[in-house]
């Protein structure tokens, strides 16, 4: 091929531009992997970077996507050839090294996971970074002692991408899963993923931030953060555990240390783009043979093109999105 289609996102002095335009190999950053990229999706990560003051982007011109899916094209590591169906997500894609929203990425070969058998590509990327942080979340709870007959379990932000999919997968572990949103709208939505009962947000953070409150859960699944988390983890049973993975409402989390040395809770710190490859390769497989819904396509909002990216990015940052919005590039 000549040349093919990427959105590139450029900054310079007080000039910003998002648009899609023509790239060569050679535009492609170092990586042993060359893929032809089918699919990719809307992320939060990726809404920062089109905006100019996103402080995800560190070097431009740049094209973001931190997630992909597609076949590969040539390899220069022994352990991929050509015609291979293969996922690629986190690490610095879409950050510091070029990402999704490419028909062609060059990706480094130590960050590429071989697609499981049960997943096809686009079921990937429904999947998604989304749902991998989801999954890699309620494996540490149960890793914590978490477990259907201790109660129930709350998922915050639950019309987003990881709050979709982690009461999909809770639901189908037998969980009894209560989803926070301030969606009222979104009712019908959460309860044909598997969610039990809707918790307005308020009733988890009225505003006020106690010690200690009424024990209402046995776990969480928190992509939300900031001072919901810290009214969260005043509410969580005896020896219970919080998955925290995201912070749309913010990075400073002012909680006391009453609910961890009087009850025993957990914060446990989810972290999906450097964990190992060995987990990974783990929560991946189980993502394709016990976690997976027979309804994926339940989780697709949208599904849009290069050319459609502009307009649709910024709707992660205006609380506009539920569940997936999937990027078709072939």
């Amino acid at each position: 091929m000549q040349t093919f289609d990427a959105l590139v996102v450029n900054k310079q002095e007080e000039q910003f531009s998002v648009d899609v335009q023509k790239l060569t190999i050679n535009n492609l950053p170092e990586g042993e992997v060359l893929i032809q990229v089918h699919y990719s999706g809307v992320n939060y990560k990726d809404s920062l970077a089109s905006i100019p003051n996103g402080n995800i982007v560190k070097n431009y011109p740049f094209v973001p996507g931190i997630d992909l899916a597609g076949v590969v094209v040539s390899s220069e590591d022994p352990r991929f050839k050509e015609g291979d169906e293969v996922i690629a997500t986190s690490y610095e894609i879409g950050v510091s090294h070029f990402g999704g929203y490419s028909e062609y990425a060059r990706i480094p070969a130590k960050w590429v996971v071989p697609l499981p058998d049960g997943l096809t590509l686009k079921k990937a990327m429904i999947i998604g970074t989304a749902g991998f942080t989801a999954a890699l979340s309620v494996q540490r709870l149960q890793d914590n002692g978490v477990s259907p007959e201790k109660g129930k379990v709350l998922v915050t932000g639950a019309t987003g991408g990881v709050g979709s999919f982690a009461i999909s997968i809770l639901s189908k572990l037998g969980f009894e899963v209560e989803a926070s949103t301030g969606k009222a709208s979104e009712q019908d939505y959460l309860t044909s993923l598997g969610a039990t009962s809707i918790v307005p947000r308020e009733e988890v953070y009225d505003g006020k931030i106690r010690a200690l409150g009424k024990q209402k859960w046995a776990a969480a699944v928190d992509p939300v953060g900031g001072e919901p988390l810290a009214a969260l983890l005043s509410q969580i049973q005896y020896g219970g555990s919080v998955a925290v993975s995201g912070l749309t409402a913010g990075g400073n989390v002012p909680t006391t240390v009453y609910p961890f040395i009087l009850r025993g809770v957990n914060l446990l710190g989810i972290d999906s783009v450097y964990c190992d490859m060995e987990t990974r390769l783990k929560v991946w497989e189980r993502l394709a043979n016990v976690y997976q819904s027979e309804c994926l396509e339940e989780f697709i909002q949208q599904e849009v093109s290069l050319a459609q990216l502009p307009e649709v990015l910024p709707t992660l940052l205006k609380a506009q999105a539920r569940g997936r919005i999937l990027v078709k590039l072939i």
